[in-house]
């Protein structure tokens, strides 16, 4: 599966979802699209599930426009946080739906994780609690098997047990049937570790796109007094700091330091990382 995006842009009215996105995804990995509400993911994927066109710049799934395409959406499968299925369908109606949708669906897969889920195909979508909601979302996305399987936040509702339970099914999804798969979420210390790819998405534009051994690799964190830090930074790549008490924390991006004194040095995780780059005074490098 390859995505390439250039020079995307998105507007709503006078409101712009998407701005100048320049992006290049391929292979089968699990990729995280992260940032903040309002960032332009959900739009983002939307229009690579065909949902709807760009209003300038291009987008191309496999080398075609994935909207109006069935040649293309028939790959691709969008898992929603809402919004998935028509309230008057049963269990039972959605997955053969689907099954006619999607070309590699997985009749046997899906009847097990219905019940590791626990549902019932006689119930209606429209008496689902939210948590079977996201369950039902999460069956479809899994037995699709679909090369391009994407999830928007699909675990509203569920409780940690069920979540991990997403998280370990996904990973033994895609070990057995690799393709690339996006997910989209805020949870973002509980499924860093599955992220072979990481895109942070801020005002609609690329903030960053690494693989997260470089993310893992090129972020230090430097922390101590306002004075050491700022000696140690002078000439560096720095991406973010602030000051508080006469202590500061620098994020220093793809730096190797030396002698750092009494500073703490730490490598960022994914999710401080996530806080540092997308606070309103952050040094974009994208």
């Amino acid at each position: 599966m390859n995505i390439s995006t250039n020079n995307l842009r998105k507007n709503y009215l006078k409101e712009v979802a998407l701005d100048d996105l320049s992006l290049q995804l391929e292979g089968n990995k699990i990729i995280g699209l992260l940032g903040k509400n309002g960032a332009g993911k959900t739009t983002f994927m939307r229009m690579l599930a065909g949902h709807f066109q760009q209003s300038s710049g291009t987008l191309k799934v496999n080398g075609q426009n994935s909207f109006n395409n069935y040649e293309i959406t028939k790959d691709i499968c969008f898992v929603m946080e809402s919004d998935n299925f028509n309230e008057k369908f049963s269990i039972k109606d959605v997955l053969a739906i689907s099954a006619e949708f999607y070309p590699n669906w997985d009749h046997e897969y899906a009847e097990k994780l219905i019940e590791l889920f626990q549902l019932k195909k006689k119930q209606k979508v429209k008496n689902l609690s939210k948590g079977m909601y996201s369950a039902l979302g999460i069956i479809t996305g899994l037995a699709s098997h679909a090369p391009l399987t994407i999830f928007d936040e699909p675990y509203i509702g569920l409780d940690a047990s069920y979540r991990s339970l997403f998280y370990d099914l996904l990973l033994e999804s895609y070990q057995q049937q690799p393709r690339m798969i996006i997910l989209s979420t805020h949870l973002i210390d509980e499924v860093s570790k599955l992220f072979e790819e990481v895109v942070i998405l801020q005002k609609g534009r690329l903030m960053l796109h690494e693989t997260s051994d470089d993310i893992a690799r090129k972020h230090l964190v430097l922390t101590g007094s306002s004075e050491e830090v700022d000696k140690i930074i002078q000439n560096k790549q720095v991406i973010y700091e602030s000051t508080m008490l006469g202590q500061k924390v620098a994020v220093l991006f793809d730096e190797e330091i030396t002698d750092v004194g009494s500073l703490k040095v730490s490598r960022a995780s994914l999710q401080e990382l996530f806080v540092y780059l997308t606070k309103e005074e952050v040094k974009s490098y994208a």
